[in-house]
């Protein structure tokens, strides 16, 4: 967990970019929350002083949330207390820290950020946007009067970030990687590597005496996060839909006259034409397109010939054609017979020579003929009006205090809880069970929604309904030791194994620089090790599985961080063992495609514009001066330590 949560709150370049303002605002807004913002937060107790600015408390406590909720993403199981404890608070105050000096200095170099730069930022922020799109006015002061912020606090937060910005692409801009050096790192990418490795598994070296209770709960103490359990909820919920709804009143003679007079347009006779049509300048040319058909010349073609198309359009009634073109081509094309061509005449748009494809013609309904298709669409609208009032005479219950099961007994629905379960939706401590299909698309909701506040969700168009609440939440936290004693002396054991595994390690490191041989130091070692691996393995190989996403053993990927006939000492994940790995013998790879050192030196060219962002940077910390108050920065970590542990 160490590694995972420094490799999610690591900055690169402008570390300080981790917590721009610009995307808060823009996160914020878009989730109706920005209580906390920089400028509009509450004033506490100092953190720190920067060129003469303070960072507030409050603000370091908000940079903490936010950095735990995007690590939730990829950790749901994540809590305050692993953030504080494996630094991730002192990576977002470095991270304040930065930015605020970056300004500091800006300003005190006249690095002036214009008003109408500012109005451009604010303008793009899709919080501040109506429903065309664009910047409304209106909707940006409804959004802070609603939060309580200042149009002048959101201003300053801007400017300050553009200001940081202005620095830090100064810093990178134009970063050029030398070709010599690029051309030695592309050797790199294709060379191969030859070591051995020695595995120590810490259970060899696990103490034979068992634990005492006392060396248990010390352990258990120091090593708690290991024993997180992620938060779980019990979901009570009922699937219901219109089957459920009871004496809907059926169609009434009325309604179906009515419903015939409303659209008795559509019950009309009707007579229409599909033609396909060709419209030519003047009454000649069309009378010689009529000539080339009649000898026996598609209109199509004869259309073609002059660099022409007929056009093949869709029904029409009389009186459309008459409107759309002119009543002279409306009666020519009705007195036309089907397969023919109908006389040409002229509209505004031309003269039209116009071939009948098909008729349509439909005798007039009347009332007693669809008297059974007009009873069956009201019905299914009564349905659905009666399905869509008792949605809301639900919704109403609820709202007025009603409970879930006394709801789902009004409409005879039945009552289901499931197992206690993840926010995945994985039954917990059932790797074999998940919750309920039903319940997935209402998931995310049940693992926001308070205790005892059921909700009504759709979770099948038209078809499906489910009404929820959520019965017990245990929050995330370490499980007692009384119920996971078995596993808490296991992990001890690996412990414990572990310190004389690395111990054994170090000493077979120590013997083989003096010259001793692997035989000669795994004999020395008293246990019977897994015998020697060999390896072998090209750079793009080791590329190819990282990107697949496989698994690579530690000790091949630090083979790749070594010099030639060294040895290093390696721990295996989770403090499993360790390995003793030697390196002997690098194969450069050869470049023979000049793309592939020019790719090298962007790739390291925008490296290398990060270092001198991280440099300007200290350098700006060191002008400004940055003073910490240990005492509030223990004050923050101690309280937000506290609330995860209390979970």
């Amino acid at each position: 967990m160490l590694s995972f949560f420094r490799s999610l709150l690591s900055s690169k370049v402008g570390a300080v970019i981790g917590l721009l303002v610009l995307g808060v605002i823009a996160i914020a807004f878009a989730s109706g929350d920005i209580a906390g913002m920089h400028s509009g937060g509450a004033s506490g107790s100092a953190v720190a002083t920067v060129g003469g600015v303070k960072i507030e408390s409050t603000l370091l406590e908000q940079g903490a949330k936010q950095s735990l909720e995007r690590i939730k993403q990829q950790s749901p199981n994540a809590t305050m207390k692993m953030l504080v404890d494996q630094g991730g608070l002192d990576q977002v105050l470095d991270d304040l820290i930065g930015r605020t000096g970056l300004y500091a200095f800006g300003k005190d170099n006249k690095i002036i950020v214009s008003d109408r730069a500012v109005d451009s930022e604010i303008a793009q922020i899709p919080g501040f946007q109506g429903v065309d799109g664009k910047f409304d006015t209106n909707t940006f002061r409804q959004a802070l009067s609603r939060q309580g912020i200042s149009e002048q606090a959101v201003r300053d937060d801007i400017r300050e970030n553009m200001t940081v910005q202005e620095l830090i692409g100064g810093a990178q801009f134009g970063t050029v990687l030398p070709k010599f050096a690029a051309e030695r790192y592309a050797t790199l990418l294709e060379e191969s590597r030859t070591g051995s490795v020695i595995a120590l598994p810490s259970l060899l070296y696990a103490p034979q005496a068992e634990p005492t209770d006392a060396q248990l709960t010390a352990f258990y103490k120091t090593h708690s996060n290991q024993f997180v359990r992620p938060e779980r909820r019990v979901v009570r919920y009922a699937v219901f839909g219109e089957d459920v709804l009871k004496n809907v009143p059926a169609p009434t003679d009325a309604e179906i006259a009515a419903r015939f007079k409303t659209n008795q347009a559509a019950y009309a006779a009707q007579d229409n034409r599909r033609i396909t049509q060709l419209i030519v300048p003047t009454e000649a040319a069309a009378k010689a397109v009529v000539a080339e058909v009649s000898a026996g010349k598609s209109l199509e073609a004869a259309a073609t010939a002059k660099g022409l198309a007929a056009a093949k359009l869709e029904f029409f009634s009389r009186d459309q054609l008459s409107s759309q073109f002119s009543p002279a081509v409306a009666q020519a094309v009705f007195a036309a017979p089907v397969g023919k061509l109908a006389a040409p005449q002229k509209s505004a748009l031309g003269w039209h020579v116009i071939r009948v494809d098909e008729d349509q013609k439909k005798p007039a309904r009347t009332i007693a003929d669809v008297r059974d298709e007009l009873s069956k669409t009201i019905a299914v609208e009564k349905r659905r009006a009666a399905f869509t009032d008792m949605l809301a005479k639900l919704e109403d219950q609820f709202n007025n205090g009603a409970n879930l099961p006394e709801v789902a007994k009004s409409i005879d629905a039945t009552v289901q809880q499931t197992q206690p379960i993840t926010a995945n939706g994985q039954v917990y401590a059932q790797p074999s069970q998940t919750a309920p299909d039903v319940l997935k698309p209402v998931l995310a909701t049940a693992f926001g929604m308070n205790q005892d506040a059921p909700q009504v969700a759709e979770v099948e168009r038209g078809k499906t309904f489910v009404m929820f609440d959520v019965t017990d939440i245990a929050t995330s936290a370490p499980a007692p030791l009384a119920q996971i004693k078995n596993d808490v002396k296991v992990a001890w054991m690996i412990d414990a194994g572990s310190s004389a595994a690395k111990t054994a390690a170090l000493r077979m490191q120590a013997d083989m620089r003096k010259g001793k041989t692997v035989e000669q130091v795994m004999a020395a070692s008293g246990k019977k090790l897994p015998p020697v691996q060999q390896v072998v393995m090209s750079r793009p190989t080791l590329s190819a599985a990282l990107r697949a996403g496989r698994d690579v053993p530690p000790p091949i990927s630090l083979m790749f961080h070594m010099a030639k006939n060294t040895i290093k000492v390696q721990s295996a994940a989770g403090g499993r063992g360790w390995f003793v790995v030697m390196l002997k013998d690098i194969v450069p790879g050869k470049i023979d495609a000049p793309q592939l050192v020019e790719s090298t030196r962007t790739e390291l060219g925008t490296q290398l514009g990060e270092a001198y962002a991280r440099s300007l940077q200290n350098a700006v910390l060191k002008n400004v001066g940055v003073k910490r108050n240990e005492a509030a920065i223990k004050a923050v970590r101690d309280q937000l330590a506290g609330a995860g542990a209390a979970n």
